[in-house]
């Protein structure tokens, strides 16, 4: 993941990225707001745009942190519990045959790692069952006190990770949360391994913010990546989820101020209640 992504509690809002940055330069761009999540129209009546490019995304995630002073962690909690959220929504008790519904989430070792690390621990205060595959650890703090966290709520963290048999067997859903929004060029080990495995199961993949693989404009260009049927997109959709064919398409992560949304002319749905997640119809 490069920067962190934008998030929104507003009404009206844009849409997201996968990576967060360490803030370094302030930059701002323009957004916009809208009604519902079948019109966006923007302040000058035309308009707005429903995805960023990765270029918008590291400005907003740049401004969240230089002009709103969010903190990496702040972020990372947020999204983390926005996936649990969109996750639990999905693919809820009731539809799943496990009284305690299990989860196997793959975490990679930048900032969508993380947040996979948050969203196991939010998963089990639903009283899901998660499962860590985490084989790449970061050594910075943050991180290592995910992880503590994780370990003292007796989330159990995998040596290795099952075959496929087994993953389709034991577990209900797979939650990607490997690569993200600065993935680009081939995918090194031990991940091109942990790729192939996941694209050989049988159970529902679900994929935070850029599906593992894939380049965040481009897509699944190289044909490595995963084919989720979930993609939780976090604050504004990437452009590569224009690509994205799988049934359920969430927003979280609802942090953007609507002058942020505004000045980058992006325009997300109206979140109802004080759900941190949308499902989304395009």
């Amino acid at each position: 993941m490069l920067i962190r992504r934008f998030r929104v509690f507003l009404p009206f809002q844009s849409c997201q990225s996968h990576k967060r940055i360490a803030p370094k330069s302030k930059t701002t761009v323009a957004c916009s707001t809208s009604l519902f999540s079948v019109k966006y129209s923007n302040a000058s009546g035309g308009m707005s745009r429903k995805y960023v490019g990765q270029e918008d995304a590291q400005k907003i995630d740049l401004e969240l942190f230089n002009e709103y002073h969010f903190s990496l962690d702040q972020l990372m909690e947020l999204a983390g519990l926005s996936v649990a959220e969109a996750v639990a929504t999905c693919y809820s008790k009731e539809k799943l045959s496990r009284e305690r519904p299990r989860v196997l989430i793959v975490c990679g070792p930048g900032n969508n790692g993380g947040d996979g690390l948050v969203a196991a621990r939010h998963l089990m205060s639903y009283d899901y069952v998660p499962d860590i595959y985490y084989p790449k650890r970061s050594a910075k703090p943050i991180f290592e006190n995910l992880v503590s966290q994780c370990e003292k709520m007796e989330v159990r963290f995998l040596k290795d990770l099952p075959t496929p048999d087994l993953i389709s067997a034991d577990y209900d859903v797979v939650l990607d949360a490997i690569f993200g929004f600065s993935f680009k060029g081939n995918v090194r080990a031990p991940f091109d391994d942990i790729l192939k495995a996941l694209k050989a199961i049988k159970v529902p993949i679900c994929s935070i913010d850029v599906p593992s693989g894939w380049e965040v404009e481009g897509g699944d260009m190289h044909r490595i990546g995963l084919q989720p049927e979930m993609l939780i997109s976090l604050t504004i959709p990437k452009l590569c989820a224009k690509f994205f064919k799988g049934p359920h398409h969430y927003l979280g992560l609802r942090i953007v101020p609507r002058s942020l949304l505004a000045k980058y002319d992006v325009s997300v749905p109206l979140y109802p209640g004080v759900t941190q997640c949308i499902k989304l119809n395009y």
